[in-house]
């Protein structure tokens, strides 16, 4: 029966079909108006006239018709190209479809179902009978009315126009592994099998170079279609045999130059591999007889080869020369994004190696410190800016550091590295949180001065900062925000919420926009856990940061004290952060322990000639109750003498004198309201000037002086 529809037809498919029964011969099943007469005798035809022989040969376009149940009621798939599918009338449409495309595909086919949008031209691959595939474009149409259901044009890529589709594709993705499967799978248009070997310098970032190309090592990153393959066979993530690489560095390298070649039959390809392990490696199956070698070349004085593409195909579709000019011209111009993934993946490695670097190792006796940094997914602009730190300062308090540096990649790596070193110096150095921050600000602003910034190419205004100090003795929280979100609290008693910190600018804001940053404190008695963190976990486009803090909030909440916790970070990471991360996502958890009551002992004195003597005489009673060593006494007695002595001497107000027993030693701290810095001077221990510092100096394994509001605080320690 003849199925060229009327010209009056307004359905898609006899639209389409109207136009393929011009050239293509339509009977049977390929074009009956029903179920009944698709199960005709296919070889039924009109004839073909001679001068549409070649037109035939050219033909791209087909047709389907789905019920609304996605099973096919009539197709037109005569078309040469179209060759080994079986669209088989009452079948599923998606039986066509690779097991892998059947979820995404259904999907969109029953949206134009439900919406009666249509959708147009999807790249698909769909599978002949012999499991091959073929690269196709489908636009899914609503039926017309009356009818119900869908139509679906089927135009089967033209290699030119899979050329420059293909290329645009490939280079949507900074993952080696990815680029190489867009690769592979855009080859497949012109065989049955496709695979991409690159060199193993690729995959770890390193630069190929000309040297390396004589013991280049492969490792398979792409292979497709997707199936069973035979025992043997090299898959993606293996490494190719040694001689098998050998051989195909050397058959592309001929006469020292990279160049494309043809292994055209079995015969040839087991005298060319030569070993039964290579062919087993190398070769997809029996029916893969003739294969295309494309080197991955990076023109360059010299070329560099990164890898080796592999086109196979059956025996009796040899590869014509035009063919193989398609497949070089297709390696030829995505081979850069290949290069551009290396790249990448080359930086990625280097700023996640600063990152790892910088996040703490330990806490200690009065704090318990866990971390969790995972970076954005490699496809990702790159590693971004956040830094965590966390670290004892001399004078027995801990500081907590959270930051994001604005922008990704090496930029953002460098100037996260210097103010995450410049935040710990500072720190050490006694400063206050809010004054650590003022010289942050000051250093973002000068990296981005366009004369004397060190950043060219790259500004790191508005990167947020936030610090905590915890002071063991007291249960207390300093902590100082520049534009950072506010750091999550839990009480001892489960109790959970973000701190209420004042809002400020984020660091290098303009001149008018600065103001004072300020000092938030608080009290965490021991067991509670500090939880600070940046944007990339809690940031989520469905909901309001707020909603995503909370959630934080609730999972920080879980945490028993009892529990381990890096293992309690990693869960609450784990549960919050998305599983493809546009940005990084870093948390910092502190479990407060603090010193017990009976290993810390404060004493206010009067600025009077009498406080070093009753300084001495508490002090000597707090020792004797400690068990402490004699010399150690003597020598904290002398300390702590001196200390207060010159507090007396060149400051004002009470004093303040505070020891701790810590487990590596005695802590003396003596508080005055004076603003001068001890220094010590050239002078000797004979010396009136300065003799008290070159005592201090002598007597304890560090010393060094912090600011407070009211003054400042001369801290010793003395071994046990």
């Amino acid at each position: 029966m003849d199925s060229t529809p009327s010209p009056s037809s307004s359905s898609p498919f006899d639209l389409v079909s109207s136009a393929l029964g011009r050239y293509i011969p339509s009977g049977g099943a390929a074009a009956a108006a029903g179920p009944a007469d698709a199960q005709g005798d296919r070889t039924t035809s009109r004839r073909v006239p001679d001068n549409a022989a070649a037109s035939r040969q050219d033909q791209i376009l087909g047709v389907v018709n789905l019920d609304r149940d996605l099973r096919i009621t009539r197709c037109n798939l005569d078309a040469p190209v179209f060759a080994g599918l079986d669209p088989v009338v009452g079948s599923p449409f998606v039986a066509l479809l690779p097991p892998g495309d059947v979820p995404t595909v259904t999907r969109r086919l029953r949206q134009v179902l439900e919406t009666g949008e249509a959708h147009v031209a999807r790249i698909q691959r769909v599978r002949r009978g012999d499991g091959s595939e073929l690269v196709v474009s489908l636009s899914i149409l609503p039926a017309a009315v009356p009818q119900e259901g869908l139509t679906i044009s089927v135009i089967a890529m033209a290699k030119r126009l899979h050329l420059y589709a293909a290329e645009t594709a490939i280079g949507t993705s900074l993952d080696i592994g990815e680029t190489a499967q867009s690769l592979a799978e855009s080859l497949l248009a012109w065989g049955d099998v496709a695979a991409v070997d690159l060199d193993f310098a690729v995959w770890t970032g390193e630069g190929v170079t000309e040297q390396a190309q004589g013991r280049i090592r492969l490792r398979r990153a792409a292979l497709v279609p997707d199936r069973a393959w035979p025992e043997g066979y090299v898959t993606p993530g293996d490494d190719l045999p040694s001689d098998a690489s050998r051989l195909l560095a050397q058959a592309v390298r001929r006469d020292d130059a990279p160049q494309a070649i043809v292994i055209p039959d079995r015969e040839a390809i087991e005298r060319v591999l030569g070993s039964p392990r290579v062919m087993r490696a190398l070769v997809p199956g029996d029916r893969s007889a003739g294969v295309a070698c494309i080197p991955l070349v990076l023109d360059g004085p010299p070329p560099v080869v990164l890898g080796v593409a592999e086109v196979w195909r059956r025996a009796d579709s040899p590869f014509r020369d035009s063919e193989l000019f398609d497949l070089q011209e297709l390696v030829a111009r995505t081979v850069h994004h290949v290069d551009l993934a290396r790249q990448h993946h080359r930086e990625h490695t280097q700023v996640l190696a600063l990152q790892r670097r910088l996040l703490p190792r330990t806490g200690g006796d009065t704090i318990e410190i866990a971390s969790v940094y995972q970076p954005a997914t490699p496809d990702s602009a790159g590693v971004g800016g956040d830094w965590v730190n966390s670290f004892p300062l001399p004078d027995g308090r801990t500081a907590l550091v959270v930051g994001d540096v604005v922008g990704h990649g090496l930029g953002a790596a460098a100037t996260m590295g210097q103010l995450s070193m410049e935040a710990r110096a500072l720190l050490s150095a006694g400063l206050a949180p809010d004054e650590v921050l003022e010289h942050l600000d000051e250093t973002v602003t000068l990296l981005d001065d366009a004369e004397s910034g060190l950043a060219a190419g790259y500004s790191a205004l508005g990167s947020t900062c936030c610090i905590a100090l915890y002071d063991p003795v007291s249960h207390h929280v300093a902590l100082s925000s520049a534009g950072h979100l506010p750091p999550v609290l839990v009480s001892p008693d489960g109790h959970a919420g973000p701190l209420t910190v004042r809002p400020h600018p984020g660091l290098g804001a303009e001149f008018a926009l600065r103001e004072p940053f300020d000092v938030h404190t608080f009290g965490a008695p021991p067991g509670s856990l500090l939880a600070l963190y940046t944007d990339g976990l809690v940031e989520d486009p469905a909901e309001s940061i707020d909603e995503g803090i909370a959630r934080l909030a609730e999972a920080v909440s879980t945490v028993h004290p009892w529990d381990a916790l890096q293992q309690a970070a990693r869960h609450v990471v784990s549960a919050l952060a998305p599983a493809r991360q546009r940005d990084d996502v870093t948390l910092l958890l502190a479990r407060m322990i603090g010193y017990r009551k009976e290993d810390t002992a404060t004493w206010r004195l009067p600025a009077r000639d009498d406080a070093p003597a009753r300084a001495r005489a508490q002090v000597s009673a707090l020792l004797r109750r400690w068990r402490t060593r004699d010399d150690t006494r003597d020598n904290v007695l002398l300390l702590v003498s001196e200390l207060v002595t010159n507090a007396v001497r060149f400051a004002a107000g009470p004093i303040t004198v505070r020891l701790i027993r810590a487990g590596h030693g005695l802590l003396c701290e003596v508080g005055d309201t004076g603003n001068g810095r001890p220094r010590l001077s050239r002078g000797g221990l004979l010396d009136d000037e300065g003799r008290g510092l070159h005592i201090v100096h002598r007597l304890t394994t560090r010393w060094g002086v912090r600011w407070t509001d009211t003054g400042k605080v001369v801290w010793a320690e003395v071994a046990r």
